[in-house]
């Protein structure tokens, strides 16, 4: 058999003994080998640190949008966000499974990619359509999932676009399932897709005895959380300045602080007012492609505080089902995130 490396290590082109994740060039040009599936493309999801990043870059113009979008692609022989390295996922339609491979998969069965677009071997024939919305684009590519890629089969009983959404940012809400326990302070910074669904995780987790609080900007954005009975507590602030988050903080918990905090706002420095807001020996989740690694760490050192710091990686077993679970289970927030699916 023709095998490659389990990690796709064999695609990378420079620099030499680097993963795709890290490579600045990946060989999308070869057809799938025999540990290897090839997936014909229909959309993309970009995450929302890169999709707004590029989108305001482009001026919010689709065609220069999809110029900048097909260069990337092109360079890299993947989507990988210049400024921030990040990606996304990718829905697809199953067209070649390696022989070696003993997986439950057909032909033509549609799927979504569980690991990110910035190590995953993509070409592009065309960007069709975009939904700034969501983050999505339509396209027509083709794109090789090594050994160790994880992948998710579509639901048939929701939107395509919405399960994709969902399965993006599966991450957070499975963190919130592991982490979150009955009766604590819970801290959300940034209200978008992944908070939502965060929030929706962490209100059941901590009960009746619980509290939930959202820190956002936008006070828009901040309502819908509150009209969809997510956040009992909403803080309009700018997550950049930690002394005043903190401080409000303090002021919905009587002092007490966030047992549990999850900054999930796609802008950089806001690590401060996770960690701020943290009570001594909590913990802290990172899921904000913006995290700076030495911000948080020397930051926490220089304000002396004990808290627990995790970047959260995006898979936990079992993530795909608990963020499908919950737009099964709230149907407000599924049919608020179906809205942002229609055209503009």
């Amino acid at each position: 058999m023709n095998l490659g490396n389990r990690f796709g290590a064999h695609r990378v082109i420079e620099p030499p003994n680097a993963l795709p994740k890290a490579a600045q060039r990946l060989n999308n040009q070869s057809p799938p080998l025999d540990n290897e599936i090839g997936i014909r493309v229909e959309a993309l999801h970009i995450t929302s640190t890169s999709f707004t990043r590029l989108w305001q870059e482009a001026e919010k113009n689709e065609e220069r949008f999809a110029t900048t979008l097909m260069g990337i692609v092109n360079r890299q022989g993947k989507f990988q966000d210049p400024a921030t390295g990040s990606g996304g996922v990718l829905l697809g339609s199953v067209d070649f499974i390696g022989p070696a491979l003993k997986i439950d998969l057909l032909p033509q069965e549609p799927i979504v990619t569980m690991v990110s677009l910035a190590l995953t071997p993509l070409r592009l024939e065309r960007v069709k359509k975009i939904n700034p919305a969501l983050g999505q684009v339509e396209v027509d590519g083709y794109a090789i999932l090594f050994e160790t890629g994880l992948w998710a089969r579509l639901p048939d009983d929701m939107p395509r676009e919405l399960a994709m959404m969902a399965l993006d940012v599966a991450g957070a809400p499975a963190y919130a399932s592991r982490y979150v326990k009955p009766g604590q302070r819970i801290l959300i910074i940034g209200g978008g897709k992944a908070g939502l669904l965060c929030m929706h995780e962490a209100k059941k987790q901590v009960g009746e005895n619980g509290q939930v609080i959202l820190v956002e900007k936008d006070e828009a954005r901040g309502q819908v959380a509150r009209s969809l009975g997510l956040a009992d507590n909403l803080i309009i602030a700018d997550a950049g300045n930690g002394l005043e988050v903190m401080r409000q903080v303090e002021n919905v918990t009587d002092g007490a602080l966030a047992d549990v905090s999850f900054n999930c706002v796609s802008l950089p420095n806001t690590e401060m007012s996770a960690i701020l807001s943290t009570r001594d020996e909590g913990r802290v989740i990172f899921f904000s492609m913006a995290t700076d690694f030495s911000r948080a760490a020397l930051g926490a050192e220089g304000a002396g505080k004990p808290v627990e710091m995790i970047i959260g990686n995006g898979y936990i077993p079992g993530h795909a089902q608990i963020a499908l679970q919950i737009l099964r289970e709230n149907r407000p927030l599924s049919e608020y995130f179906s809205g942002l699916l229609l055209p503009k």
